[in-house]
């Protein structure tokens, strides 16, 4: 397929999406394709068989066993750009690593960026869904954002064109998808301070979190004034667990693969949460992780 596109970017038919999922669970996607850079993507996009799938890090997100129908397009680590320019504007690729924005900023002297080395995922997944940590939200800090329509065009949109909320964004283009954004961060901060925020903060998240086995980050958002994390554990769900998929001893909010668990594995304890939360606080939980795909 990658000779009939003519593309400079790598294509793999039928892989396998538990290798690029942070669940390490998940079906086949019929295409795989990661750009060689924007260039590349803007060419081959068009081109790519639908429906369009983008992943970053693969965190808060679950393909079915079944595997995904159309194409899978992987910006990690291709669309990585980094640069601090002029009046407190930072430029972003929409494939680079948040927890890389927030320790290259910290470490130059910026601030406004330290919370986004608590969202496990890429700054593409942090705008499509508005994420946030320890206080700060993602378009909080937006000046402007890039997306690319379905014929590989680009456009650049400012804040008020998007609907932001908590934990969704809806854009101004249909099925488009982020390339870069450029966020309003402050020069001139005191460094070493920057970095001893993040370092703790990042201490505190590791003391918390089930940090260094699969999982999606936070499964539910928080409901008003209340947190998903309480009303799991006072439902007696801790260590729950469907197949290898377990509701982390550690933090209730996070879901867990324990051993090979299966896509179908985690999805059943998430209804399954879901259920008996409902039931006995009579609090409707509501999933932050998107799953898609076709069932086994």
């Amino acid at each position: 397929m990658s000779q009939a596109l003519h593309t400079r970017g790598e294509v793999r038919e039928h892989e396998s999406m538990a290798a690029h999922l942070s669940w390490r669970a998940g079906g086949p996607a019929r295409y795989w394709y990661k750009p060689a850079d924007l260039s590349d993507l803007q060419h081959t996009l068009p081109l790519l068989p639908r429906p369009h799938l983008v992943v970053g890090l693969g965190s808060n997100l679950l393909v079915r066993d079944g595997g995904w129908p159309g194409s899978v397009i992987v910006l990690f680590d291709s669309l990585k750009q980094l640069d601090f320019g002029a009046d407190g504007v930072v430029t972003v690729g929409c494939g680079l690593h948040c927890a890389t924005l927030a320790t290259r900023a910290a470490r130059a002297g910026w601030g406004g960026a330290t919370f986004f080395g608590g969202i496990p995922g890429t700054i593409g997944g942090a705008l499509a869904m508005n994420a946030g940590a320890w206080g700060g939200e993602t378009w909080q800090v937006v000046r402007r954002a890039a997306m690319l329509d379905t014929d590989g065009q680009l456009h650049w949109f400012a804040p008020e064109e998007f609907r932001v909320g908590y934990r969704e964004v809806t854009p101004p283009l249909q099925d488009a998808l982020f390339v870069a954004a450029e966020l309003a961060l402050t020069p001139g901060c005191d460094a070493a301070q920057q970095q001893a925020e993040l370092k703790q903060m990042l201490a505190e998240r590791r003391a918390k979190q089930p940090v260094g086995q699969p999982s999606c980050g936070s499964v539910f958002r928080n409901p008003p004034g209340q947190h998903a994390a309480a009303l799991i554990e006072a439902a007696g769900l801790k260590g729950a667990r469907r197949g290898g998929a377990e509701v982390s001893t550690k933090h209730a909010n996070f879901i867990v693969n324990r051993h090979a668990a299966s896509a179908a594995d985690i999805e059943e304890l998430l209804l399954y949460v879901q259920q008996r939360v409902q039931e006995h606080a009579g609090v409707e939980l509501i999933p932050e992780v998107r799953i898609v795909g076709e069932a086994a």
